[in-house]
Formats: structure tokens, C-alpha cells, sequence
């Protein structure tokens, strides 16, 4: 490993592309945690796809998680991996950093910086003072169904999205304006009206130069800048997306630890992450809220519990959190005075919790406000959504309270989400 990376908890990679003459388009597809509620979405991909060679063929949409079939579709997913292997589909690019650009369905172009993470690094534990640290409630009965899918896969293909805070724009943007320096790897327009993405892997120097900056970020002097405190333990990454695929990962390696000699986990492939870092002061990344939709029960019956849980609560607009909602009976604000919590996905989250888990129903977590009032205004449905979180209190609420509620924030839109391009093995 390049010594400048060692104390970074993050370092090149050898990574897996499909070779040359590959069709792109077919192969990428939008992470797996995506559209579980629109089964048409992902029939629209497998229209798409045909027979070509597809990342679709790698990946358990998590609208299938709980298929009857699913045991059947994770061997057929391992061993459509071990095919492309065995096929000679994949070029290996060792020891490499990429940097792409990824345009946006709003057209704006986001910077990324594509590398491995060490997990010895990475904790999602709430108030854990790692280098990689989660920045949502990690819900931990929602990691072994996903370690089944991981647990005896070759190789891993990312979806998490790590987070930098950089308001200077040290480490990333530079590349920017030195992609011409840089080989070119793919560039090709993301189905699915999914935008653009672009390509490059970096060279030595520019990597050098990328980890001098990450050093830098994490220097005691320029955290206490940034935060207000002293001799913490820096927080160098946040993890923006993926959460619980990340999380997936940590524990598969915990698992490989405890039949591995400790002499051993440094070689072990698995002990690190293929991720995506982007800045999060980049201009095209925008905050969006994550909302909710709750399945098989009766709205009006939700809402009069919603009320009567947080007592003080009430109709209408006002002073405090407030929730909107639809359902099939129409529409209408809730509003929450003297909260206890910083933010409204709290206040909803809490109640949620505690209502499905005496009267039942199903939650589910929604990108965009019209999916959220179609899906609401069906039958025995209601639809809750939420404000935006401001970026910049990000790391330091993370700092100063450790974990947000889980599902906050999403970065963009669900079209706009990480696609499927690279690959590792992690075998």
C-alpha cells in the first residue's frame, strides 16, 4: 500500500471493470435499495437488459429480499459472478483511484472519488469515535438478510457513498481540472434516465496529492476548526449512502475474523469496501428527505394516535415539527409543538416505532413527494413527508450527538443514486 494512505482508513484498489466492447448502459444499474416499492421500475431494467452482461445479474433488488424464491436467487447471483470471472468479462485496473463525474437528472455534475476502505476503521456503533463513522441509526435486523447475499459472493459492487467535509474543495476538486492528465476508463449516458457518468483512474501523483489532502482534512487543528472541540477523535468520512450495505460488509469481516488468524486479517480481501467519496459541500449535491409511507392500517386511526402520543399535537401548521400527510381520504398538515428531538424524522420515527409494534402495518422509506401521496392514497395506506435537513450541520451534529434517526436524509433523487459500474473481489 502507497504509505500515504495507511493512517487514512481509505487507499487504491484493484478494481474490476467489464472489458472494452461491453454495452454500459446494460451493464449499470441503480443501487439495489432503490425504487422497492415501484416493481415497475425494475421490470422497465429487465426489459432493458435482455441477455446482455448486467450488473442486474449481481445484485438482489431489496423489493425481492423477502421473495419466497430468495435463497434460489442469491445462488443464481454467486454464480453469475463466478461465470463473469471465469469468462474473462472483468479487466482488473490495480492499485487504482478513479475519479468520475456523474451528471445529474437536474443536470448538475457531481465529483466522486472511487477507492477502498478499511473496515478496521469503520464503526457504525451510535457515539463511536471512528475515522469512518454512520451518520444514521443503523437498524441491525436489517443486516443479515443482506449478509446472506454478501456472505459467499466473489465480489462486491458498491453502492456506499462516503462523505468528505471540505468546504475549501481540497481533495476532489482539483482533479476536476486535471481529468485530461488522466486515462479515461468508460463514459456512457445511465438508463433509466439515470444522467451521464464519466471515468478516469488518477495517476500517482494526483493520488499522492488526494492523500496529503485527506491527511489534512483530519488534523487536529483543523478539526477543532471546523467543530469547536479539542483532542477528539477525528472524523475524517460519513457515511451518506449505502449505510446498511457498509454495515453488511463490517460484519461479514467480523464473521471471517473469528475463523481467521489474526496474523491473516490484513490479507483477508473482505477486511476492506469499495466506496465512492464525494465532498459534501460539492454544489451538485443537494439534501433530500426521506419519507414514509405506512401500509395496512387505517390512516385515520394513525393519525388520531400520532396525536395522541405526542399530547399537545395537532392539526394544521404551527410552531414546532411539523409532518404532512396523504391518504385516501385527502390531506393535511400535524404539527408537533415543543419536540424533543432536533429534527421531525425524529419525532415521526419515534411514533412509528412504537405504533407498528403494538398495532402492526408496514413502513416503508420513499424518495419523492408525489410516489410518497401516490402510495399513500391507496387503500389502508397513509403517506407521512418530511422537511430537508441542512448538509452543512452534518458532521457536526454527527460530532456532537453521534447518529441521526435512520433514514434522514438522501442525497438526491432515486435516479440519481450511485449505479452499479465497478467491481472488487472481496474472495
Amino acid at each position: 500500500m502507497n504509505p500515504k494512505f495507511e493512517k487514512l482508513g481509505f487507499h487504491p484498489a484493484d478494481i474490476l471493470l467489464p472489458k472494452e466492447g461491453t454495452d454500459m448502459r446494460k451493464w449499470s444499474v441503480v443501487a439495489c435499495d432503490q425504487f422497492t416499492s415501484q416493481p415497475e421500475y425494475w421490470q422497465a431494467v429487465e426489459d432493458t437488459v435482455g441477455d446482455a452482461p448486467s450488473t442486474l445479474r449481481l445484485i438482489l433488488p431489496e423489493a425481492d429480499l423477502n421473495a419466497p424464491d430468495v435463497e434460489d436467487r442469491i445462488a443464481g447471483i454467486n454464480a453469475s459472478m463466478d461465470r463473469y470471472l471465469s469468462d474473462g468479462l472483468f479487466r482488473t485496473l490495480e492499485d487504482s483511484l478513479f475519479y468520475i463525474e456523474r451528471t445529474q437528472s437536474d443536470g448538475k455534475i457531481r465529483h466522486g472519488l472511487i477507492g477502498a476502505v478499511d473496515l478496521e476503521q469503520y464503526d457504525f456503533t451510535p457515539g463511536s469515535g471512528a475515522l469512518i463513522r454512520a451518520t444514521e441509526g443503523t437498524v441491525l435486523s436489517r443486516i443479515p438478510p443482506r449478509v446472506k447475499v454478501r456472505k459467499d459472493a466473489p465480489i462486491e459492487l458498491p453502492h456506499v457513498m462516503l462523505l468528505i467535509d471540505d468546504p475549501e474543495k481540497t481533495v476532489i476538486e482539483p482533479l476536476a481540472r486535471a481529468s485530461s492528465e488522466m486515462e479515461k476508463l468508460y463514459e456512457f449516458d445511465l438508463q433509466q434516465d439515470g444522467g451521464h457518468l464519466t471515468g478516469w483512474k488518477l495517476t500517482a501523483a494526483q493520488a499522492d496529492a488526494a492523500a496529503d489532502a485527506l491527511e489534512a482534512l483530519c488534523s487536529p487543528e483543523e478539526q477543532a476548526c471546523k467543530y469547536g472541540v479539542k483532542n477528539a477523535a477525528p472524523l475524517l468520512f460519513a457515511v451518506g449512502d449505502g449505510n446498511h450495505s457498509l454495515a453488511t460488509a463490517k460484519q461479514c469481516y467480523e464473521d471471517l475474523k473469528k475463523v481467521t488468524p489474526e496474523s491473516a486479517w490484513a490479507s483477508l480481501p473482505a477486511r476492506y469496501a469499495l466506496v465512492e467519496v464525494v465532498n459534501n459541500h460539492d454544489d451538485a449535491l443537494q439534501f433530500e428527505p426521506i419519507h414514509r409511507v405506512v401500509f395496512g392500517v387505517q390512516p385515520e386511526a394513525v393519525l388520531e394516535s400520532l396525536k395522541a402520543f405526542y399530547p399537545g399535537a395537532y392539526e394544521g401548521q404551527g410552531q414546532g415539527h411539523v409532518i404532512a400527510y396523504t391518504h385516501a381520504g385527502g390531506t393535511g398538515f400535524l404539527t408537533v409543538p415543543e419536540p424533543r428531538v432536533q429534527l421531525a424524522v425524529g419525532t415521526l420515527q419515534a411514533f412509528l416505532d412504537a405504533y407498528i409494534k403494538e398495532h402492526g402495518g408496514e413502513v416503508d422509506y420513499i424518495h419523492g413527494e408525489d410516489v410518497t401521496d401516490r402510495l399513500g392514497r391507496q387503500p389502508e395506506s397513509i403517506g407521512f413527508k418530511l422537511p430537508a435537513m441542512g448538509k452543512q450541520q452534518l458532521f457536526k451534529t454527527v460530532m456532537a450527538d453521534g447518529v441521526l434517526p435512520r433514514k434522514t436524509f438522501s442525497m438526491g433523487h432515486a435516479q440519481d443514486k450511485r449505479y452499479y459500474t465497478e467491481a472488487r473481489k472481496i474472495r
